[in-house]
């Protein structure tokens, strides 16, 4: 599992226009695609699908590259389809109901490590999406990652990202795990903060900067590039796009147009203005939302949060397969070289 969860997927309630059976899976995805940005509209234009997993802050790049049109500079039309998780997003891939899957590299690793034939090829986020922060009640107390033992720590669910992400903080700061009790809450984990229900959490924005206004203490922010460097050692490869292995020789030149237009987008990113960047933003998405709050966080932590190459960083992939094995969804190390392909984007 992803952060990104069917639990915390953010998905457009509107315009579900299909339902696809996935081959070769149990699971039936509901498979939603977003209105609001701009499509491209060259006739010669190669149609694509990409599959998303639905989280906020992931999706940022894809669809500012999709709005600014960089994917129709290269001959692309993406089509963003979101998914409910990044497990979901991966199965849309490996069953063919999509040409790509974009998803965390926890999701990618795990599904590769169980047999799964695909090759993950460009990068867009490279820090994991959380902030491990105490409730406002205990701040005061707890003011450190060992101070978490005897605590009650919230997370999405056991097994998550996030959970995974806080054992190994947990190790990195020699606090016995046993000692902690986690507390699954989902969507539930702003509330149960602010009213005091557990002491401490794995937040995402903008949950993070709403308990900060409400005196919470942040223990460690993974979002914010000098945090990441002192607890995770560095760059964390985190979002990513991935392909089935069987098509890589055939989808090579669109895999490189793919990859272009990321880069491009992202690069597009680092120069807009918020206002610029929310209104990019399909409203199905941000509705409900304090937009220019929104845009002032996207601004705040683009720098970190998103890379300026999509080129897969093999060293702060290490350090995701490390924070699974330690969290115990990977049984065994793996040979990660066989996952990725570096051919797409140059050194």
């Amino acid at each position: 599992m992803s952060c990104c969860d069917e639990k915390t997927a953010i998905v457009p309630d509107t315009d579900v226009s299909r339902r696809s059976m996935l081959k070769g899976a149990a699971l039936v995805t509901s498979l939603i695609p977003v209105v609001g940005a701009k499509r491209a509209k060259a006739d010669d234009a190669k149609k694509v699908k990409l599959a998303f997993c639905s989280q906020l802050l992931c999706v940022v790049p894809y669809e500012i590259a999709r709005a600014s049109g960089t994917f129709k500079n290269h001959g692309l039309d993406v089509e963003l389809v979101y998914t409910r998780g990044g497990s979901a997003a991966m199965n849309a891939l490996v069953g063919g109901a999509v040409d790509y899957a974009a998803t965390a590299l926890d999701v990618a690793i795990q599904a590769y490590a169980k047999g799964a034939e695909i090759r993950r090829f460009a990068v867009t986020g490279r820090l994991p999406l959380f902030a491990l922060v105490t409730a406002p009640k205990t701040a005061a107390t707890i003011k450190s990652v060992k101070d978490l033992e005897g605590k009650t720590v919230g997370v999405s669910a056991l097994g998550n990202a996030d959970h995974a992400l806080l054992l190994y903080l947990l190790k990195e700061a020699k606090a016995d795990a046993a000692k902690v009790q986690f507390a699954t809450l989902g969507v539930n984990l702003l509330e149960a903060l602010r009213q005091g229900q557990v002491d401490a959490g794995l937040v995402q924005e903008p949950a993070l900067t709403l308990l900060v206004a409400d005196k919470a203490r942040v223990l460690v922010n993974a979002m914010d590039s000098k945090d990441a460097n002192k607890y995770l050692g560095g760059s964390y490869e985190f979002m990513g796009v991935a392909v089935r292995a069987k098509e890589v020789e055939q989808r090579k030149p669109e895999m490189v147009a793919l990859a272009k237009g990321l880069a491009d987008g992202l690069a597009v990113l680092s120069k807009m203005s918020a206002s610029e960047i929310t209104s990019s933003l399909p409203p199905a998405l941000t509705t409900g939302m304090d937009t220019k709050q929104l845009g002032d966080i996207l601004v705040r932590y683009r720098e970190s949060l998103y890379p300026k190459s999509v080129k897969i960083d093999l060293e702060a992939s290490k350090r995701v397969e490390n924070t699974l094995l330690v969290g115990g969804l990977l049984k065994n190390q793996i040979d990660l070289k066989g996952l990725f392909d570096t051919t797409i984007v140059p050194s």
